[in-house]
């Protein structure tokens, strides 16, 4: 079997120290303490290629004292957002040499302040988060111990954060309803609190367009996560004998649960019923209809996101990266 080329292979072909050749493949040749010329960098790289060089991790972990994972936390992945929002955090991770492990907090408080905290991250050398519930208070105070980047959510001091337009995107699809004829439009479904800004967004839609609010048309929903919501708050809404000729979904796994209700009771979307959603998931292309929703601009948000936190783990003051943009899909179930 043929031996394993080494960094020490890498330095004799290239004339170097087995220090300089290992500053040389990774960036800390490009700035911070230890700087290279140009030429030598080259060269030590152009002798890695030629000698079919794959640098080890683990030897890379004692060196640097990082191990080059960064841990991605979110709530669930039957999601369809989350798992979509993970894969391209994975992706992005990889583009620039960092490996990647998957972290669930199963929609508990103390995960996400775990996780943010390093306690459950392990060796973990920095953590992007998508919470539900991080927010100052859950923190107490305190300030994470490593790089974190939050993506989504409410701000949390002393954490970077991705933004989403929740708002204008959730008012964007508002105004398409009501601009579409709509006047008894029900959203689905209801956060705990205030019920957040695409709940806020909705109410000045209707608002705007001198639209009374009828109280009854908030439906709650237990799992505003699962697609089962959205089937079980359609049913009883429908039962409910209460009138309405549209559905503002909060995701789009809720939309697509409405539809199946709708479909089941013989209700035509979107002659009798539009229904929008929220998060462009790639079921929504293949529903009958198929889904309007809002594009928060997820592929956005996870470049922003990952190059916030590298921008962290080299020692730099991590900017605040500008909002993502949101965008209105608009497709058969509402047209």
């Amino acid at each position: 079997m043929q031996r394993r080329v080494r960094l020490r292979d890498v330095a004799r072909a290239a004339g170097v120290s087995v220090a300089t050749a290992s500053t040389a493949l990774s960036e800390r040749g490009k700035g911070g303490t230890t700087r290279l010329s140009e030429q030598t960098r080259q060269r030590v790289r152009q002798a890695a290629r030629a000698l079919g060089y794959v640098p080890s991790e683990a030897a890379r972990g004692l060196v640097t004292g990082a191990s080059g994972r960064i841990a991605i936390v979110v709530p669930n992945l039957y999601q369809p957002y989350f798992s979509r929002l993970a894969e391209l955090l994975i992706n992005e991770l990889a583009r620039r040499g960092l490996r990647s492990t998957i972290r669930l907090t199963e929609d508990v408080p103390a995960r996400e302040r775990d996780a943010v905290m390093g306690v459950s991250m392990g060796d973990a050398d920095g953590v992007l988060i998508c919470p539900h519930h991080l927010d100052d208070a859950l923190l107490g105070g305190r300030r994470p111990p490593l790089p974190v980047v939050q993506i989504g959510a409410t701000p949390t001091a002393g954490i970077a954060r991705v933004a989403m337009d929740e708002y204008g995107g959730a008012l964007a699809a508002a105004r398409h309803l009501v601009s579409a004829g709509r006047s008894r439009i029900a959203y689905m479904a209801q956060m705990d609190g205030d019920g957040g800004p695409r709940l806020e967004a909705y109410r000045f839609a209707l608002d705007e367009a001198g639209i009374d609010l009828d109280p009854a048309l908030i439906v709650r929903g237990e799992d505003w996560d699962r697609r089962d919501t959205g089937l079980e708050s359609t049913i009883g809404l429908l039962r409910s004998g209460i009138g309405f000729d549209a559905l503002m979904c909060i995701n789009d796994a809720v939309a697509i649960g409405a539809l199946r209700a709708l479909q089941a009771a013989g209700v035509a979307v979107p002659r009798d019923v539009a229904v929008t959603g929220f998060d462009n998931t790639v079921e929504g292309e293949f529903t009958t209809p198929s889904l309007t929703t809002v594009d928060p601009g997820t592929d956005a948000m996870a470049r922003a996101a990952v190059e916030c936190l590298v921008a962290q783990l080299q020692g730099e003051t991590a900017g605040t990266p500008a909002e993502a943009p949101t965008t209105l899909i608009v497709r058969d179930s509402s047209r």
